[in-house]
């Protein structure tokens, strides 16, 4: 199965240098309780419903093939099991309360929405940025087919990754990929199974693998209160001690936000992450100058 894109998100400027277009694969290995985009988790497709934008008026119920759609106390809910995703219900709802995420492309599809802004690109130094969800446990095949035609085209590609995914993966799309935007959560590997449900073994593994193989690293670091940000830095000060020894070009700290927080309610989940605080301002600029005091060059809040 060809791998589902959730978003293809032009004029992008927080996805790598310049003007990009950044596409959006979905599915996800990791379960990180912040995460802001929860519909790129799934590798299947989902239907995300607007409870605000429905009227309950009942005629999905009505229509659905599957007697997938049921009432109850004036609101509509979702067997998913019965659902097929057959996007019927989507016909018939005036209010438009219903959409169905994750597109099938072709890379012939792709390339063609990415060569529209060639123009973009060559003024701005931008280029395309593959991310997702998690890019890397895509089919790797279609991955560097798209990359190598991107390159083809002298379009710069930045891979946009988590670092969970096969090492092999990282080896096959590394002569295609002019950069790689790696995203450290936690060096503490009790707290990333707890925050992202699985160990960071392999995701320092890989790390070290596109270090060594010479690949531009790009790191990316979500500051969360009540995660990885506390008074002492701790976490902070481990980054810094894992980083120092490899060649990273570039570091963004990215402070946490929630505005993804209503898409849980859509896929009918809980956000967990209620408790999480975003850093203040003074908080930022105190981590970035102790990136910057241990001689890390290009350090950026956001981006």
């Amino acid at each position: 199965m060809k791998p589902l894109v959730i978003n293809f998100q032009k004029c992008s400027i927080h996805d790598g240098p310049g003007i990009r277009s950044t596409v959006f694969f979905k599915g996800c290995p990791l379960e990180c309780v912040w995460c802001h985009n929860p519909e790129s988790q799934s590798y299947t497709k989902e239907v995300l419903y607007n409870r605000e934008r429905c009227g309950a008026c009942g005629k999905c119920k009505k229509i659905c093939p599957h007697d997938a759609i049921y009432m109850k106390e004036g609101c509509v809910g979702l067997n998913k099991d019965k659902c097929e995703l057959c996007s019927t219900c989507l016909d018939y709802c005036v209010n438009n309360a219903r959409e169905i995420v994750g597109d099938e492309y072709t890379v012939k599809e792709l390339l063609k929405l990415i060569e529209k802004d060639r123009m973009f690109y060559e003024e701005s130094g931008g280029g395309v940025t593959l991310s997702g969800g998690e890019v890397m446990v895509q089919d790797i095949d279609f991955i560097c087919e798209l990359a190598r035609g991107c390159r083809n085209k002298g379009i710069d590609v930045a891979i946009d990754t988590c670092g969970y995914a096969p090492t092999e993966h990282y080896e096959k799309i590394l002569p295609y990929a002019n950069r790689f935007l790696f995203d450290i959560k936690l060096v503490d590997e009790d707290k990333h199974k707890k925050f992202t449900g699985k160990s960071n073994d392999l995701i320092l593994k890989n790390l070290k693998f596109l270090n060594d193989n010479g690949a531009y690293i790009n790191i990316r670091i979500p500051l969360i209160g009540g995660v990885n940000v506390d008074d002492n830095n701790e976490e902070v000060m481990k980054m810094i001690e894992l980083l120092k020894p490899l060649n990273i070009k570039a570091v963004n700290l990215l402070p946490y936000h929630d505005i993804g927080k209503h898409k849980y309610t859509k896929l009918d989940k809980e956000y967990e992450g209620n408790e999480f605080t975003k850093p203040s301002d003074e908080k930022m600029n105190e981590i970035k100058m102790i990136f910057e005091n241990n001689n890390f060059q290009n350090v950026k809040i956001g981006g």
